[in-house]
């Protein structure tokens, strides 16, 4: 069974060393049942710049970033059963939390949130998942 690649226009495709080189990651792959949606964080898709703002904008953005990849493959926040967190500074959890849970809405997944530094200046939360079809 091969790897089916899922790219969404409405995300950007982090991983990338220099904007003339194309990144050496993908978006998300589909695997069977099981999609592997690389680390999404704060990027205007349109402009790949970080989106201004504190780490509730930059939250709500890299989870709309997420959703968008999901949607790419035909799912959503419901059939995603782990998602990995980097924050660059653990003082931002409540707010970043309490914007996760509005996100979410009711919807449970397993989740670990680290302290960590992302690849890029500017960016603040980082976030990747494991999602599961029927």
């Amino acid at each position: 069974m091969p790897k089916q690649i899922i790219a969404s226009k409405s995300a950007p495709t982090t991983g990338f060393t220099e904007a003339s080189k194309p990144p050496p990651i993908v978006q998300a792959i589909r695997f069977g049942n099981m999609l592997f949606v690389s680390g999404q964080g704060p990027l205007d898709p349109e402009t790949k710049t970080v989106v201004p703002g504190g780490i509730e904008e930059q939250t709500r953005r890299t989870l709309q970033n997420l959703k968008s990849v999901l949607e790419a493959a035909g799912a959503t926040f419901a059939n995603v059963v782990n998602m990995r967190v980097v924050l660059r500074d653990t003082a931002d959890f409540p707010k970043f939390n309490e914007i996760f849970r509005e996100i979410l809405d009711g919807e449970k997944v397993t989740r670990t949130c680290i302290g960590g530094t992302p690849h890029r200046a500017g960016v603040n939360v980082e976030i990747d998942c494991v999602a599961m079809f029927d």
